[in-house]
């Protein structure tokens, strides 16, 4: 009789017993089981057991079936045992078991050359055994495990609804997928990058390297079955305009069937992310963006192969091009994820490739990868163009020195970081700004906190600071209009809004309270550093 149907198995899960959990009952142990061929398979799962003696038994199984056997209507005839075997190993039998005694004292040779041949496994019982008790023993295990099967598909799927009653983000959601698969799990889109990852602690190189190439050989199955070259199973993601992207669960290993376990999972985690999307705007591109940029100034990737492969996945050539870090500095609240869409959708319209991403509270980060002719400060105009329009005359926008490798974007980043933190509204008025503009004042901007500055510049001024702070002077600002005019006495008057006489007893003053000589360029310079740290800590007298 034909085998009931039973839900797919997968050869090497828990889901069904085992060839080796099987061989381990009372029942079979008897027997004195001996494993004759195919000792690398006896991790396939037993969906069933069909007791046959026929030769043609492929009409009667569907897979997964352990055929249980005397041996009795074998045929002399090698080529013919072999197309028994072919049988088996076509319709995708579990195993071969063969009890000696009625045909055979021993398993014909050729039938263990076969079963070695297409990796079918073959055991032999040396003492006799009752079929039925074998079944029933089987059965009652399989009943077990689907049994189990079915309760863990209870508790997947509560844990799928917290999350989405919770607002998980997409980030947590792949995790959880991960983590109770025990496989990497991909999330892209339709153009097939990979916007996130969860890879358990495996490098992302060989997991994510070529992704496009290999994600576009894998076409999406009509249900979760094995896809591809490699084997993956896939899932849809959609959203309110339909197909979105799609989940991607690399299980390592070639199989027929998939784990049910993992159909579940998948299944639950892909709707999960499609009720997110459809939840409302999820700036999805822009979080995968902003992670790895986050893992490239921070050097988190393992290796540089690692961070070309993440980048690469997500769409950013990295070899053959020039990579510019662009940090923009603004100090608008809630305007980040807005303007860095703008951003990343002006580049893909001059067909820029770059990762564009809100890096902190009040900054955007761009990874530009440009052709090596291209020339950089266009695109660096550009975006600070964008920027003002945006944000307005306050948005800074840094460029750190272009790298060929991206092992050295971290460096540029910093560069570029540092740049937009150095220019302040006193800075020249540019588009755009590189490390070569910070000078003296923004450099000393920058070190403002270092306390060291802070007691050279007490020590130079502080007489000057008390003598205003007594007497309503204005001694400190005659002083920083002196050393702005390079010493120009009558532009600096005229700057002080004084006459000259008036200036020049001021500056008299100021020479007897700090025992300077202003004629002296080495002195000039040295009160010019403590007056521009002074104003870089907006510590400056009353009046200035």
């Amino acid at each position: 009789m034909k085998a009931l149907p039973m839900p797919p198995r997968h050869p090497a899960t828990g889901h069904f017993p085992t060839i080796t959990e099987v061989l381990s009952l009372p029942v079979l142990a008897e027997g004195m089981p001996r494993v004759l061929a195919g000792e690398s398979q006896l991790d396939r799962g037993v969906r069933w057991v069909h007791v046959t003696e026929l030769l043609n038994p492929a009409d009667f199984l569907e897979g997964g079936e352990l055929v249980l056997t005397t041996g009795m209507p074998y045929p002399e005839d090698a080529s013919e045992l072999c197309g028994y075997v072919d049988q088996l190993a076509d319709v995708g039998a579990a195993g071969l078991i063969v009890e000696l005694g009625y045909r055979y004292r021993k398993v014909p040779d050729e039938l263990v050359a076969a079963c070695r041949a297409r990796e079918v496994p073959l055991v032999e019982l040396a003492r006799g055994v009752r079929f039925i008790d074998v079944t029933q023993a089987v059965h009652a295990l399989i009943l077990d495990a689907h049994g189990a099967l079915l309760r863990r598909g209870r508790d997947i799927q509560d844990i799928f609804t917290a999350l989405t009653l919770r607002g998980a983000a997409p980030e947590e959601l792949v995790h959880t997928t991960a983590e109770l698969t025990g496989a990497p799990v991909v999330l892209e889109d339709l153009t097939h990058r990979v916007l996130m990852c969860e890879l358990l602690g495996r490098p992302y190189e060989p997991v994510v390297s070529a992704w496009s190439r290999r994600s576009r050989a894998t076409p999406t199955p009509e249900k979760i079955t094995p896809s591809g070259p490699e084997g993956w199973l896939i899932a849809p993601v959609q959203d309110h305009q339909g197909p979105w992207g799609r989940l991607v669960l690399l299980e390592g290993r070639l199989n027929p069937e998939p784990d049910p376990e993992h159909v579940l999972v998948l299944e639950r985690a892909a709707v999960a992310l499609s009720m997110a999307r459809l939840a409302g705007p999820a700036w999805w591109e822009r979080r995968a963006h902003r992670s790895v940029l986050r893992d490239l100034y921070e050097r988190r990737f393992r290796s540089p192969a690692d961070a070309r492969a993440r980048a690469e996945a997500l769409g950013l050539p990295t070899l053959g091009h020039r990579l510019f870090a662009v940090v923009i500095r603004h100090t608008h609240t809630g305007t980040g994820e807005h303007l860095d869409e703008r951003i990343a959708k002006a580049m893909a319209q001059t067909g820029i490739r770059a990762l564009v991403g809100e890096t902190a509270p009040g900054r955007i980060g761009v990874l530009l990868a440009l052709a090596q002719a291209s020339a950089w400060q266009p695109v660096a105009e550009r975006i600070g163009r964008l920027c003002r329009e945006e944000l307005g005359p306050e948005a800074v926008v840094a460029v750190g020195p272009g790298v060929t490798d991206l092992s050295g974007i971290a460096r540029s980043w910093q560069e570029a970081e540092q740049t937009a933190e150095a220019i302040t509204p006193a800075s020249p008025d540019r588009w755009f700004y590189v490390p070569a503009d910070v000078r003296l004042p923004e450099l000393l901007g920058v070190l403002r906190e270092d306390i060291r500055l802070q007691r050279y510049a007490e020590r130079q001024l502080t007489r000057l600071i008390e003598h205003d702070d007594r007497n309503g002077g204005d001694l400190l600002p005659a002083l920083r209009a002196y050393l702005t005019a390079a010493g120009n006495k009558s532009v600096a008057a005229k700057q002080a809004g004084m006459s000259r006489q008036a200036y020049y007893q001021r500056l008299h003053t100021i020479e007897r309270l700090l025992g300077c000589d202003l004629e002296s360029g080495l002195q000039c310079t040295s009160l010019h550093v403590a007056v521009l740290v002074l104003d870089a800590r907006g510590a400056a007298a009353p009046g200035t």
